[in-house]
């Protein structure tokens, strides 16, 4: 029998990155918090990218093929949270945060984050609540130095 409680406690001491994943299809442009990022490939340099099936940004990055993803420094637990609710509930995330169009995906990189990888999705996996996009880096910039924001430093949790 499976012990909700500590299923809980177990899966969320997985440590994780939080970072914001921009996404582009046409006009239409928008970010989200992720967390559930990592490397699974170095040749070809490939990240899994784990998306919530429920998400407008899931059908974008289904429809484009694309993303960006922007590392976050441990000071940013406030640019995060602009990134946190459904575009639906709260309109352009990007509307005072300064960024600009990566040139491989054309979408959205944040300007004061530590640094950036573009990638194409090149494999899907979709199973339970999300879709692994396998995403191969197609490009990359570092932007400043910094230590990388870490979900368990904000006192929030997803996952469990």
């Amino acid at each position: 029998m499976l012990d909700e409680q500590a299923k809980k406690t177990m899966l969320r001491k997985i440590p994780h990155g939080l970072y914001i994943c921009g996404v582009k299809d046409g006009e239409e442009m928008n970010g989200f918090t992720v967390s559930w990022l990592m490397q699974s490939s170095f040749k070809p340099p490939l990240v899994i990218n784990c998306v919530n099936k429920e998400s407008g940004s899931h059908e974008i990055i289904k429809k484009s093929g694309v993303f960006a993803v922007s590392f976050l420094d441990s000071g940013q637990k406030d640019t995060a949270a602009k990134f946190f609710k459904p575009q639906s509930r709260v309109g352009n995330k990007f509307a005072d945060v300064e960024f600009y169009q990566g040139e491989a995906t054309g979408c959205p990189i944040i300007t004061d984050s530590l640094g950036y990888i573009e990638c194409k999705v090149v494999g899907t996996v979709a199973e339970g609540d999300h879709t692994i996009y396998v995403g191969e880096v197609i490009s990359s910039g570092v932007h400043r130095d910094g230590q990388q924001l870490i979900l368990e430093d904000t006192g929030w949790q997803y996952g469990g």
